[in-house]
């Protein structure tokens, strides 16, 4: 297996970040357009914005927390040549509950369906990492 092959599901996930931001910068700039609120009422912290541009701008800053470990861990896997399939099927896991969970998150937003996307990416990345940690920590033979 080549080492890149898990590199497809992080072009996945950063098109899913990139597609979120767009999305986002296109609802805050209708909501000024159309009058919801004025650039003086626009806060460092945002709570000022219509609800459904916050909705999709926390889909937004959601892929920029738990996917930060998602990309360390894909960077030290294809450093120290730790990539197999057991860990692109995980990726592919892991990307396809972010898309669900941003998927729920844009449209119905309901709990407990959004939370259980979430946990579900947070455990396979959990699992990664230790599957990861255990590899280096007890069966690498020292070269890389």
């Amino acid at each position: 297996m080549r080492q890149t092959a898990i590199l497809y599901p992080v072009f996945v996930q950063v098109a899913l970040t990139f597609f979120l931001q767009a999305w986002m910068r296109r609802e805050r700039i209708g909501a000024i357009r159309r009058g919801d609120l004025q650039y003086k009422d626009i806060s460092l912290r945002q709570q000022n914005w219509p609800p459904r541009v916050m909705q999709i701008s926390n889909a937004f800053h959601h892929q920029l927390e738990v996917p930060v470990l998602f990309y360390a861990l894909v960077a030290f896997l294809m450093i120290t040549s730790q990539v197999d399939i057991l860990f692109v099927a995980l990726a592919w896991v892991f990307v396809a509950a972010r898309l669900y969970h941003a998927f729920i998150h844009t449209t119905s937003n309901k709990q407990p369906n959004r939370f259980l996307a979430f946990a579900a990416g947070s455990i396979v990345l959990a699992v990664m990492w230790v599957a990861f940690a255990l590899r280096i920590l007890f069966f690498s033979t020292g070269t890389a």
